[in-house]
């Protein structure tokens, strides 16, 4: 547009993803506080001589200068960065922990699949992700049951969060014994279709606790418990994304137990990493 001149704003966010662009620019996807999901060109942070390269790779807290329009109204989609400054550089408490690591690469691939639209704000969504990084850099939990409380209350914020307190088809209270991840959660006897799963009633305390925050209980489970919980919970939430997460198979979650329902297979690539690779 003749005469447009892009317009500052500042703005804080966690770097969700960066993706090569040319020989020296990178892409950085953002989850921001005041306007949802961004992508911004970083010039020449591939640069040993970048001022601020290191400020700008996965699960880090920036403050930003970005240039652009914040409503996407004018110019291009893709916003540039000028100015960055490092609030909290989680990537660095995570780097050395393989369960940690692909934990929070699972959060940001969820977070960013959860935002579809950009610059659409998402403040509950974006503090959800940056107390998730911020737990999986202090360690006070199993990697696994942050991103599984993670992943639940994120599906409950898009609408999608399973029946637990009731059955998912005729809304009869009480703890039901199926799970049918197409039905929505738990289900009764007589709504129970078939191919739903039967997970041990810990499982369900588990998800529960999870969803509201009891990590008393979280962290009493048992790792039978907490696979067949991750197991379920990763076949909800990508039941209703329609598509699997690459992310989600890489976490390390244990040795998987038998008949864990849901559970995604292990395995070692470079989905793993927010960035890829040079």
């Amino acid at each position: 547009m003749a005469g447009y001149r892009r317009q500052l704003y500042r703005d804080d966010a966690v770097v969700l993803r960066v993706q090569k662009l040319g020989e020296s620019d990178r892409i950085i996807t953002l989850l921001s506080r005041r306007h949802g999901r961004l992508r911004a060109v970083a010039r020449g942070v591939r640069r040993t001589t970048s001022r601020f390269g290191a400020r700008l790779e996965p699960f880090g807290h920036v403050d930003l200068q970005l240039a652009g329009d914040p409503k996407g109204q004018q110019g291009s989609s893709l916003h540039t960065v000028s100015q960055v400054e490092g609030i909290d550089l989680y990537g660095k408490r995570l780097l050395g922990d393989y369960p940690r690591y692909t934990a929070a690469s699972a959060v940001c691939e969820t977070a960013e699949r959860l935002t579809p639209v950009e610059r659409e704000p998402s403040l509950r969504l974006f503090q959800l992700t940056l107390g998730a990084l911020r737990a999986l850099a202090g360690g006070e939990h199993a990697a696994t049951l942050v991103l599984d409380a993670y992943l639940l209350r994120g599906m409950a914020l898009a609408g999608w969060a399973p029946a637990l307190a009731g059955c998912a088809v005729c809304g009869t209270p009480g703890r039901h014994r199926a799970f049918s991840v197409p039905a929505g959660g738990a289900v009764c006897l007589d709504c129970r279709p078939p191919g739903a799963a039967h997970p041990a009633p810990a499982t369900i305390d588990l998800m529960t606790a999870l969803t509201s925050g009891d990590w008393r209980v979280a962290d009493a489970a048992g790792s039978g418990v907490r696979r067949e919980c991750s197991g379920l919970v990763a076949a909800h939430l990508q039941w209703h994304l329609e598509r699997a997460l690459r992310s989600l198979p890489l976490v390390d979650r244990g040795v998987p137990a038998a008949g864990a329902v849901g559970m995604p297979a292990g395995g070692v690539g470079s989905a793993a990493a927010g960035v890829d690779r040079e």
